[in-house]
């Protein structure tokens, strides 16, 4: 007998752990509902539409594209629907009077959800307050309006395109441009066909290998020598890397720079020159009086002036300078004929 209850009792102990594990799962699957929370934590608001398009108990509740409960209950209120939810307290300040509650969709034709839009102002909704609700749209409706705007988009696009608005449009409707459009894309395949026969610059590079050879050898001497730049080799080498050189150009356009800031001062015979106004006076008073001689001679005033153009005295002077060097020429041959000096004495 003693062994009998002692068996009894090991039984009834297993059976009482496995029963309040058995609770404790349901307890846990029944509390936690995704992202609302433990019971404790929800609190419960209700809306109303025409049609709920099949939404049941224990569709997801969203907020702004985010779960924050499920619906827990769908029972009609007259010709209308209520459909009452439970909520994370936490998105409580979210749910204002200004929210709107519609009835949307996972997917295209998918299981229907309750999403919640947040309002800007309004009050929080306290527990068991109604949210508003907007005209329930289904997926056919939606469908239907997105293809209403696709279509009156694509209407308009071929109006315009008649019309010739836009580049299609002008492309359609104009000629002269479809004609150029024609003619650029025949003298694109004439170029093409002449650069694959080998034709021209670019064909004879293109399948010439000694041209190739010839332009990747004009590459490599062009990166060597612009190896040797970097390098500082050769002059123009050294222009470009020669700190000396550097701090010498520098030194010339400090000097350049000095020297204008004289001539702007006036400082110097050039910089009274450009500034000045009484030197410039009397320069141009000169200048003036130059051309007042030229013209003059131009015009055969003068001495200097008949020189230049009488030509019968231009010529009495070089027949005159002709004796006279002729003259001379006879005294150094016989100088006694033209210097016979006699001294008398009485």
């Amino acid at each position: 007998m003693p062994r009998t209850r002692s068996l009894a009792w090991s039984e009834l102990k297993i059976g009482v752990l496995g029963i309040i594990a058995l609770a404790l799962l349901a307890f846990i699957i029944l509390a936690v509902g995704g992202e609302g929370g433990y019971w404790w934590q929800r609190y419960e608001l209700k809306t109303r539409f025409a049609d709920v398009q099949g939404l049941k108990e224990g569709a997801v509740v969203r907020l702004n594209g985010k779960e924050i409960g499920t619906v827990t209950g769908v029972e009609f209120a007259g010709q209308q629907v209520d459909v009452t939810l439970e909520v994370n307290k936490k998105v409580q300040p979210l749910i204002t009077t200004t929210s709107l509650a519609e009835i949307a969709s996972l997917t295209l034709l998918g299981e229907p959800i309750l999403d919640l839009k947040g309002g800007t102002g309004g009050t929080p909704l306290k527990a068991g307050d109604y949210i508003p609700s907007s005209p329930t749209k289904g997926p056919i409706d939606e469908v239907a309006t997105r293809a209403t705007s696709s279509l009156e988009q694509i209407d308009k696009l071929l109006t315009d395109v008649r019309a010739g608005r836009g580049t299609l449009g002008k492309l359609v409707t104009d000629e002269a441009l479809y004609t150029e459009l024609t003619a650029f894309v025949t003298s694109a395949q004439a170029v093409t066909n002449s650069i694959r026969n080998g034709r021209g610059t670019l064909g004879q590079l293109t399948n010439d290998p000694a041209a190739y050879n010839a332009l990747k050898t004009s590459l490599e001497n062009l990166q060597t020598m612009t190896a040797r730049i970097n390098g500082g080799q050769g002059a123009l080498g050294r222009f470009l890397n020669d700190e000396a050189m550097g701090r010498s150009m520098q030194t010339a356009v400090t000097n350049v720079e000095q020297v204008t800031g004289r001539l702007n001062r006036g400082e110097g015979t050039a910089g009274k020159l450009f500034t000045d106004q009484q030197l410039y006076d009397r320069l141009n008073s000169m200048a003036n009086r130059i051309d007042g001689v030229v013209a003059g001679l131009e015009a055969g005033r003068g001495t200097a002036g008949q020189l230049l153009h009488d030509q019968q005295l231009y010529e009495n002077m070089n027949r005159t300078v002709t004796e006279l060097r002729n003259l001379f020429s006879d005294i150094r041959k016989d100088p006694k004929k033209y210097l016979n000096v006699k001294v008398s004495i009485f």
